[in-house]
């Protein structure tokens, strides 16, 4: 009778584990990360036909306030403070805005360091870009320790655009294709990798481009996040 009992029990926990989603565990992670009272990312970019590669992007965010997104390239140092849909860049000139960044480009005649700079602006923050990957994933399955699936042909012209607004400048992607990968420690989410390919038109000339993107996650609930009064009064906060 009590080996039954045991043996019942076994069935019934396989038979729920064999019911549980896994985009459920990854989307109660990352909205886990998102209640966490702070954390921070070190978010690392290849690019494989590309023009250039992005240098390592670092982050720190607090829970409904600022987030500050750093990269350096070449002893240079350029920082971002985010709070919201709002965010502003220290320049040459003090803090900017997308739009006086896009301004003095336009007037100095070129701006195409500025404009890379800019896109710190258009960083998406990993507790809410990784539950919209999950969403925009087809279907998602546990392989080798890691939650794992291709995203939906829409999902990945979208992560493939790397921040473009539909009818905005620059090339608009084509044949677009993406996996996103979920690693969980203990319910809480630890790192993500996001591989896009598509094809590109620059100058007239298509090019292949595939894109891998790593986060990894860390210190949460024990990241100090600093932001510099000067960015504060800029944000209007």
């Amino acid at each position: 009778m009590k080996r039954t009992l045991i043996t019942s029990l076994a069935s019934a926990l396989a038979l729920v584990a064999c019911l549980a989603d896994p985009k459920d565990d990854v989307k109660a992670a990352a909205q886990k990360l998102a209640d966490a009272a702070n954390y921070s990312w070190t978010a690392t970019t290849e690019i494989e036909g590309g023009q250039f590669t992005p240098a390592p992007v670092m982050g720190k965010a607090e829970k409904g306030g600022y987030a500050v997104v750093t990269t350096e390239r070449d002893g240079n140092v350029t920082t971002a403070v985010l709070k919201g849909d709002k965010g502003v860049l220290k320049g040459e000139d003090g803090w900017q805005t997308a739009e006086e960044l896009q301004a003095a480009a336009q007037a100095g005649g070129g701006g195409g360091g500025g404009r890379f700079r800019g896109m710190l602006l258009r960083t998406r923050l990993p507790a809410s870009e990784a539950g919209k990957l999950a969403d925009k994933a087809k279907e998602l399955k546990s392989v080798d320790g890691a939650i794992s699936g291709d995203l939906t042909d829409e999902g990945a012209k979208d992560v493939a655009s790397f921040g473009r607004r539909p009818g905005g400048p620059g090339p608009e992607p084509k044949n677009a294709k993406a996996t996103v990968k979920f690693w969980l420690k203990d319910g809480q989410l630890s790192k993500v990798s996001l591989r896009v390919s598509s094809t590109m038109s620059f100058g007239g000339d298509d090019r292949d481009i595939t894109r891998t993107t790593v986060y990894e996650l860390k210190d949460v609930g024990t990241t100090k996040v600093e932001v510099p009064e000067e960015a504060k009064k800029k944000l209007g906060s």
